[in-house]
């Protein structure tokens, strides 16, 4: 079976030629697909019946299945999507304002190992296809009603450690003929990778790039993630200048304020200080607890606190508002829940 979200309008030309179609059905099929948000090819309408029962048995277009859903007081929609195989990732709708931006997962579990996210608790199973990748836009569309506006690559996984298939479902999110979401706001995160990122540099996308920080020296980063043992901060920030240098885009650092561990006075003039060094904007998260792990949820005052005095410095500096606090918003969490 052929993903028609994993290959370019292209190629599925090609494959629709391949079963002795004409090119213009793969036109329509795709306009189905992207313009009308069908993903049944039972659906569409002005296809012959020969023509969909041929496409049942050569393509795919959804193949991930709602194995959970927890709706938060708030808004936003958590799924847990079990692929045939048996895996199971994390994706999410967060509704705000005028927007609905999801929030979608590039690996089934993580090797990243942070000690604070749940994601990585059972290790790395296995990337997503950038079709694994796409539809979980289309299945948090269906689950909303709501067209996604934006995109965030913050779910499960390190997406720079599946870079081929990030891209591309970058790509074909940001298509005039598919998914339509301006690069400007597609937002992809990273713990540091700074090889991939000076590859992401090189390429003609305008998306946004956020650096998951988390801590403002070396010493603390590596108690928080093991992956700040092979990247010091100075070597990915250097890369994230110049992201910045090629795409003139300031770079988001973000930082998950963990209570007692990085919430300091002095932890924010170090933080405040590594800002003053790269085009940025440093967005302060509330860390959501896990019941498996040790840390806790600062106060909003000490929060607060932190901001302003990033503030003080000439930082610019959003407070995260927390979502989805009811629907096992933490990253992972749903996914070990349901194991």
């Amino acid at each position: 079976m052929i993903h028609i979200l994993d290959i370019t309008p292209e190629r599925f030309c090609e494959h629709i030629e391949r079963i002795g179609e004409k090119k213009f059905r793969a036109t329509q099929i795709l306009q189905w697909i992207w313009q009308k948000r069908v993903t049944d090819f039972a659906l569409m309408s002005d296809l012959s019946k020969k023509l969909r029962e041929n496409l049942f048995g050569e393509f795919d277009i959804i193949t991930g299945s709602i194995a959970a859903r927890r709706d938060s007081g708030d808004g936003c929609v958590k799924l847990l999507v079990e692929y045939p195989d048996g895996e199971r990732i994390e994706t999410v709708a967060i509704p705000a304002e005028e927007r609905l931006t999801a929030c979608v997962s590039t690996q089934a579990g993580c090797a990243m190992a942070c000690s604070f996210c749940a994601s990585g608790l059972d290790g790395l199973r296995r990337n997503l296809t950038s079709g694994e990748i796409v539809q979980q836009v289309l299945l948090l569309e269906q689950a909303t009603g709501q067209r996604v506006t934006n995109v965030v690559f913050m779910g499960m996984g390190e997406p720079l450690a599946n870079l081929d298939a990030t891209i591309n479902a970058v790509r074909t999110l940001a298509d005039s003929r598919r998914g339509a979401i301006s690069a400007r706001k597609i937002t992809v995160s990273t713990s540091g990778l700074p090889k991939q990122i000076r590859q992401l540099a090189e390429l003609e996308l305008p998306i946004t790039l956020a650096i998951s920080l988390h801590a403002p020296n070396d010493e603390l980063r590596r108690k928080l993630m093991p992956v700040a043992s092979r990247y010091p901060i100075a070597e990915i920030i250097s890369a994230a200048a110049e992201f910045f240098n090629s795409h003139k885009r300031e770079v988001t650092l973000e930082y998950t304020l963990i209570g007692g561990i990085n919430d300091s006075p002095q932890c924010a003039a170090q933080l405040a200080a590594i800002a003053a060094t790269l085009r940025c904007n440093v967005n302060l998260i509330r860390y959501n607890p896990v019941s498996s792990l040790p840390y806790v949820r600062p106060d909003e005052r000490v929060v607060n606190d932190f901001a302003e005095l990033l503030r003080r410095k000439h930082v610019n500096v959003t407070v995260r508002r927390s979502k989805g606090i009811d629907a096992d918003s933490a990253c992972g969490q749903l996914r070990r829940r349901n194991a």
